[in-house]
């Protein structure tokens, strides 16, 4: 039995394609002292991984070629010389594009609760990276209010469908969504709750928000970058705050971006901006969870997962959250038995 791997063939320019990885077969991973072998079941296919891809700085160093490419999943643990894993248990953390992975004290795993109630494809969505982030992102990052008006971009996808979501349960005055098309709005709208959602593929932008937020934006939760952010600083409220969590417009541009021009409103709106990564809240992430699991479990989180067969249709996957393919969380199923208990 061998270990099927997904690597870095080449750098991609633009959207990745048919020569930007390939599949290898590497040995099964030995289990060794103070190690735990996890046969890994899904991926979580996240917008970050194509700027992995670049040779250029970031938050975490570029996949080299050659290399696995990194990603989050969920897997089982088959064999561990661990205290902290038994056989058996659900484990996340970076799984990467393979089909089997080592946990060790320098790459360690997070056991999923047992007796959640919840499938895996929710749990990688809601309690993962994805439900984190919206919730960090809006409360602490974004300092949300009750009463806040909350405009929300990429709001047909994982995270920000969450955004909003948690915005309306805590009290937002109203929610407003941006996302691509008339089928994605009116998802954003009746599925997700958001009092109205604008088609950012439509003209005048800046103009149609101001008709939606006459008052302006108290809190912009920004997934996308470019032009919609840019539309949004144009109406951005007194004190108003802008969170970085994304910029999806701009990972896959083959020329570098145009800059943004309404930066100054948050001089004359007295206006904070400020980016985030996630893993600055690892220690903290039970509290979302809990709080998550609950929205969930009382019907007010709906969520969607679009799941996608094979290892192999991972590249595949990853181009559909810059092609709007995809409706929801985007997850690859390597190992359809690997299930919660």
């Amino acid at each position: 039995m061998g270990n099927r791997q997904i690597v870095l063939a080449e750098r991609p320019v633009g959207p990745i394609d048919a020569s930007t990885t390939r599949i290898v077969e590497a040995p099964l991973p030995h289990c060794g002292p103070g190690q735990a072998l996890i046969r890994v079941g899904m991926l979580s296919i996240d917008p970050t991984i194509r700027t992995w891809m670049n040779d250029a700085p970031g938050y975490l160093a570029p996949i080299a070629l050659g290399e696995v490419i990194r990603s989050s999943g969920a897997g089982v643990v088959t064999e561990s010389n661990l205290d902290r894993y038994e056989v058996g248990d659900v484990v996340t953390g970076f799984t990467n594009w393979q089909e089997w992975v080592l946990a060790d004290d320098q790459h360690p795993f997070r056991a999923v609760p047992k007796g959640l109630g919840l499938d895996l494809a929710t749990v990688m969505n809601v309690l993962g990276a994805t439900g984190v982030t919206a919730y960090f992102g809006l409360i602490e990052v974004g300092e949300f209010r009750s009463g806040d008006v909350v405009l929300v971009s990429g709001a047909a996808g994982a995270t920000g469908s969450v955004v909003g979501q948690i915005a309306k349960a805590r009290g937002a005055r109203k929610v407003v969504g941006i996302a691509g098309g008339p089928a994605k709005c009116l998802e954003v709208v009746e599925e997700y709750g958001f009092d109205e959602c604008l088609d950012y593929r439509e003209s005048h932008l800046a103009r149609r928000l101001h008709g939606a937020c006459p008052d302006g934006v108290d809190l912009y939760f920004d997934n996308v970058g470019g032009a919609v952010l840019d539309a949004a600083l144009s109406n951005i409220a007194l004190h108003g705050r802008v969170v970085l969590c994304g910029a999806i417009s701009q990972y896959n541009a083959m020329d570098r971006p145009p800059g943004i021009a309404n930066t100054s409103m948050l001089i004359a709106r007295r206006g904070l901006m400020r980016g985030f990564i996630i893993l600055d809240y690892a220690s903290r992430f039970p509290e979302a969870q809990r709080e998550l699991a609950a929205m969930v479990a009382n019907g007010s989180l709906r969520h969607r997962e679009h799941l996608v067969a094979g290892l192999e249709s991972a590249p595949e996957a990853l181009n559909m959250l810059f092609s709007g393919a995809n409706h929801g969380k985007t997850l690859v199923v390597v190992d359809d038995t690997v299930r919660l208990g």
